[in-house]
């Protein structure tokens, strides 16, 4: 699941509402990765830009989100994974707030229904790439 979280250039592959990503930068810090990443959100009307810091720790499982630029006044969200078994538990945590009013009114109405369709989207996306990878391996 973190390898699946991790790949921010495939979210337009498989992310409602993510219409476009583009990877600004790259570089490493240590045992982490740094990423800048620009992505278009559309919903219900409204498509916005924003740029994000990320910051990819794969030893230690988690990843976490800053915007630098855009709409949001805040964006902060955090994922930290932790194996269980043939399992994986995933904490995530998010705190937002839009700049504009009429854009957080519409997201706070929408938000269960968003989190939930993206996270089964992640789920979804790690179930097809560990069936590619069985028919690969067969």
């Amino acid at each position: 699941m973190y390898s699946v979280v991790a790949d921010v250039e495939h979210y337009p592959d498989f992310l409602p509402w993510c219409q476009a990503l583009r990877i600004k930068g790259r570089k490493r810090e240590g045992d982490t990765e740094i990423v800048a990443a620009e992505m278009v959100v559309g919903f219900k009307g409204f498509r916005e830009r924003y740029t994000s810091r990320i910051v990819l720790d794969p030893g230690a499982r988690t990843i976490h989100v800053s915007q630098t630029e855009g709409v949001f006044r805040h964006l902060q969200n955090d994922w930290r994974f932790t194996p269980e078994g043939g399992h994986c538990r995933i904490d995530f945590s998010i705190a937002f707030e839009f700049k504009n009013r009429l854009l957080g009114a519409v997201a706070g109405q929408a938000f269960a229904h968003v989190m939930t369709r993206m996270s089964v989207a992640f789920e979804d996306r790690a179930k097809a790439l560990t069936e590619q990878a069985a028919l690969r391996g067969a």
